[in-house]
């Protein structure tokens, strides 16, 4: 299974220089688990970004993968996550999911780089 990161998502949106690092993961619908907290990250910005059609047509690509809900046992775990590696809390979130579901967790994000459940790349200028 995998977990393609809030950043990963955007890059994917907006075609960024990485975008193809992350189109395996997202694009293989059937293997791909999604984080409520990811809906959460992506809507904000592309509402911030292009508006609210925009981040509602993303929400729904996203929506082709199973959601996994935040829930108590989820957070718990997630906050444990936080302490002990030091992670803000929306990284600890992503971490205990994929954990949790034995994911591979696809980010861009410096904070997450070097995790053994991680496959990261470098975030490159366009």
């Amino acid at each position: 299974m995998n977990i393609v990161d809030s950043c990963g998502w955007l890059e994917y949106f907006a075609d960024g220089p990485n975008a193809g690092f992350f189109a395996p993961a997202i694009e293989d619908t059937k293997h791909l688990l999604v984080p409520a907290i990811c809906i959460y990250e992506v809507f904000k910005r592309i509402y911030q970004q292009r508006g609210e059609d925009d981040a509602l047509q993303a929400i729904a690509v996203m929506s082709k993968s199973e959601i996994i809900d935040f829930n108590v046992s989820g957070a718990i775990f997630a906050a444990k996550l936080s302490d002990e590696v030091g992670l803000p809390m929306a990284d600890s979130i992503i971490l205990a999911a994929g954990r949790l579901y034995k994911a591979i967790i696809w980010t861009q994000d410096k904070d997450l780089k070097g995790l053994e459940e991680v496959k990261y790349i470098e975030t490159k200028k366009k």
